[in-house]
């Protein structure tokens, strides 16, 4: 997957925005390419990029999330310099919160982003989350987000795995799901995403990802 100026990730609950899009930032680091991460996801206390700082500040990526990101605090301020970025060449990594709700701090940039060319706004989807297991339930939630933030997405990301669990079946067994949102939405696939041991060798356009967020009882 090619990495544009602007990345933004959305999605259902659960879909694995955030571990994507740590994997994109380290990618973008490793390429040797400055990254910024901006952690948009006021509504999940659980996975949040802001979580991966130490991570990030070993690569060099630099990382702007809500004030009050990691506690219990429900109005977050969003202090975010996205238009001085954008014109600092960095590449940013944008992780939005779940679905509408998760979006609506999105709008508040969707100015800038809109008028960025060089970008993508992907949408993640698995077929293993019981919120969205039919293609027309992922089309909505895509349509719903697209409402809530004001930004239109321009590819659809293939996440849908059972976490440490995930054999290559399971993977191949979501590429009729994911052809059908794409056919609903009547956007591209942009990535398949699996970890290298389930990846399916006739993925479309596979993007292999390793497992930083983890469940609690995974923890060491």
């Amino acid at each position: 997957m090619t990495h544009k100026k602007l990345t933004v990730v959305t999605g259902h609950y659960g879909s694995g925005k955030t571990n994507l899009s740590v994997n994109i930032a380290l990618d973008i680091a490793e390429s040797g390419e400055k990254c910024t991460v901006i952690d948009l996801d006021i509504v999940n206390p659980y996975f949040r990029t802001a979580d991966f700082r130490g991570l990030f500040d070993k690569r060099g990526i630099d990382i702007f999330a809500p004030v009050y990101a990691n506690t219990n605090l429900d109005i977050p301020s969003l202090n975010i310099p996205l238009e001085s970025l954008l014109k600092s060449g960095t590449h940013i990594v944008i992780d939005v919160g779940g679905d509408d709700e998760g979006a609506k701090a999105l709008g508040r940039f969707a100015p800038l982003i809109n008028a960025t060319a060089d970008k993508d706004v992907l949408y993640v989807i698995n077929k293993y989350r019981y919120l969205t297991k039919e293609p027309e339930e992922a089309a909505q939630v895509m349509r719903e987000i697209e409402t809530s933030g004001s930004v239109l997405c321009t590819g659809i990301v293939n996440n849908s795995t059972l976490g440490a669990q995930t054999t290559e079946d399971d993977v191949r067994g979501s590429f009729g799901f994911a052809e059908k949102v794409s056919e609903l939405t009547g956007l591209p696939i942009s990535a398949t995403c699996a970890i290298e041991s389930a990846m399916p060798e006739e993925a479309p356009a596979p993007y292999t990802v390793k497992r930083y967020v983890r469940t609690a009882w995974e923890q060491d």
